[in-house]
């Protein structure tokens, strides 16, 4: 039997333990380097384990192209290839060293990545300067990888969550826009080794490109800022701000019809303001209460009270020239409506009731405790320094970001619902069995 004294001590795990708030925020400082090709290197240093991260972007993304689809198809094709090296070999040396080597390309950038222990750098980085400087575009390769594109986009457009979500974009900025283009096969098939190798030494030019190595990289940091800044270069045109005009919401859902399907995606959501406006910080912890997390208030009903889905969500997707709030879910097909109507029962509650002050409590602490989570490595920490440089955030954004969640309240949350929430403002796009005629 154990005594009184070790029954005393013992851990009551029926009270939840004390939660302590979350200290000053800071980024490591990053030493920053402009070098000669013109390129800027960034550095964090942290050598708790001794590999490293080194990522080259370039304004390369679809806001770059002249053609549908040429950033992803020339990205994607780095890898096939050099005027040195076949794909093969590209990829047997990355895997001789233990490294990670890829390159993708997204709306607004591409970046070239490579993971490999710090001792392989010095060998890896010549690789990485081919890759990038001297892509070859094989015609065999270049063709493959259209097919595998086109028939993966088959695959693809067969699912409800795929459609809806590309509709939904195509609603929000348009469908001759770079971010609101859905994938046309035709005129990926139509892309040219040459068109390719055009953008390629227009928009991969060290002349705009940020460099970013961090991990265990002080004995290598001089050796790749010479590596860089030596780098051929070429002139690049300053791309202009893409205008993204105010769409028009519909007051009825728009329908994407897919035969055969029992199930249906519902994608709802708005522009939403960009990561430097003043109410920013607040506005995703009200998304957090919303639809945020497992606990959110979206979970709770239409996962956990009416048993509609397995998942439901809200998110900000934020890019460098236009923000949206994403809700997003995948219901039977007989219950999208009801489910988008439960939506905007939840929005209209967030603009008529204060948050209770418990859930509010929760909530706050569920966001801070996963960023500082976010921030355990000198990748992740990399990682908020990078959205710092391309979303031209202030320095102290992430701590303005602790201490106004800590110090937000429920009226200035409900007010900014009352300004953001409303169910009019919300496009929805339901994509799912053809809607059955009622004689």
């Amino acid at each position: 039997m154990p005594s009184s004294s070790t029954s005393a001590s013992m851990l009551d795990r029926t009270v939840a333990p004390p939660v302590q708030p979350l200290a000053r925020v800071t980024l490591p400082d990053a030493d920053v380097h402009t070098l000669p090709s013109g390129a800027r290197l960034h550095v964090l240093a942290n050598d708790a384990q001794p590999v490293v991260r080194l990522q080259a972007v370039f304004r390369a993304g679809k806001l770059a192209e002249n053609r549908p689809g040429l950033a992803s198809l020339t990205a994607r094709m780095l890898l096939e290839g050099t005027t040195t090296r076949t794909a093969r070999q590209i990829a047997d040396e990355v895997a001789f060293y233990g490294a990670s080597l890829d390159c993708d390309s997204g709306f607004d950038r591409s970046t070239l990545t490579l993971y490999c222990l710090t001792r392989h750098l010095p060998t890896l980085l010549p690789l990485v300067i081919d890759v990038l400087s001297n892509p070859a575009f094989p015609a065999a390769e270049l063709e493959q990888l259209k097919t595998r594109t086109i028939q993966n986009a088959r695959v693809e457009r067969k699912k409800t969550s795929y459609l809806a979500s590309e509709r939904f974009n195509e609603l929000l900025f348009g469908a001759d826009t770079a971010y609101g283009r859905p994938f046309d096969a035709e005129a990926y098939q139509a892309l040219t080794a040459v068109e390719a190798q055009a953008f390629h030494q227009t928009m991969y030019s060290f002349s705009n490109a940020e460099i970013f190595l961090c991990g265990d990289v002080a004995a290598e940091q001089e050796l790749v800022a010479a590596t860089f800044g030596t780098a051929p270069v070429t002139a690049v045109p300053l791309a202009a701000s893409p205008a993204v005009d105010e769409p028009v919401i519909s007051a009825l859902p728009d329908r994407v019809a897919v035969t055969g399907s029992l199930q249906a995606s519902i994608r709802m959501g708005r522009p939403w303001p960009a990561p430097t406006h003043p109410d920013t910080h607040r506005l995703r912890l009200l998304v957090n209460v919303f639809g945020g997390y497992f606990g959110s208030r979206l979970m709770r009903n239409i996962r956990e009270d009416k048993g509609l889905t397995y998942g439901i969500y809200a998110s900000v997707a934020p890019r460098e020239f236009g923000t949206t709030l994403v809700i997003g879910t995948d219901v039977k097909g007989e219950s999208a409506d009801f489910a988008v109507s439960e939506i905007e029962l939840e929005l209209r509650r967030l603009q008529e009731e204060l948050i209770p002050e418990e859930e509010l409590e929760t909530v706050k602490n569920y966001i801070l405790g996963k960023f500082a989570n976010e921030l355990s490595t000198v990748f992740e920490q990399c990682d908020k320094y990078k959205n710092l440089v391309f979303l031209n955030l202030p320095a102290d954004y992430y701590t303005q970001f602790v201490q106004q969640t800590e110090a937000a309240d429920a009226q200035t949350l409900q007010a900014l619902a009352q300004s953001y929430f409303a169910p009019a403002a919300m496009q929805t796009v339901i994509a799912g069995p053809p809607l059955k005629l009622t004689a």
